[in-house]
């Protein structure tokens, strides 16, 4: 179920959609690597899907106000090739060396839709800062080299990291499935890095929780 609703000082670029309580909980605690559902549940919660701001320049840079359900970015919405950087900016959340991409490339499928995040121009990474601290990143990922994520508090303190420890291109022998999760659970995230060393990068489904 999904309710598009005004928010964020009447700004009407995200939507609310329901989850099972459940799935939430096994979500915030890491027995799943997935916050979405697959089985059917008697309570609901809502998520924030997010969509990137793009005609009004002062959406992007409105005092953000942290939300009490987790935020999944819509990816779907951004442009093939487009440089991604301020589009998510009303959410707290800016990245950096990102490209919105729709992989021709099979290695490198979408974990959902059709639209993924690579490390571009530069290779091998993506960084993303938040303008007040989250306490939980998840998304996924796929890279022809092993990928490390690491999530650093606003004075530059590593505080938790996690890695895909190998490739796990869809072309590939390896046993490690494409988009392999990653996560980061800590207080006070207030930015994100995932690096490849001397690797290709693509990250699909990226949610937090303030």
């Amino acid at each position: 179920m999904t309710n598009t609703i005004n928010g964020q000082g009447n700004d009407s670029h995200f939507k609310v959609r329901e989850y099972p309580t459940l799935a939430i909980e096994n979500w915030i605690s890491g027995s799943t690597s997935s916050i979405y559902p697959s089985t059917k549940e008697h309570c609901e919660f809502q998520m924030i899907i997010a969509n990137p701001a793009r005609d009004n320049a002062t959406s992007r840079k409105k005092n953000f106000l942290p939300l009490s359900a987790p935020v999944c970015l819509n990816l779907e919405s951004l442009r093939p090739f487009e440089s991604v950087e301020e589009q998510f900016q009303h959410y707290g959340i800016t990245f950096h060396n990102a490209i919105a991409l729709h992989p021709s490339n099979a290695a490198y499928p979408p974990h959902s839709g059709t639209i993924v995040l690579m490390g571009a121009p530069k290779s091998g990474w993506i960084e993303i800062d938040f303008s007040e601290p989250i306490c939980k990143f998840h998304c996924y990922a796929t890279s022809s080299q092993r990928i490390l994520l690491s999530a650093y508090d606003r004075e530059g303190n590593l505080l938790v990291q996690d890695d895909i420890p190998a490739s796990n291109l869809a072309v590939s022998n390896s046993n490690i499935s494409p988009n392999a999760p990653l996560k980061a659970v800590s207080k006070n995230i207030s930015r994100i890095t995932l690096y490849s060393l001397d690797g290709q990068l693509t990250v699909d489904d990226i949610s937090f929780w303030f």
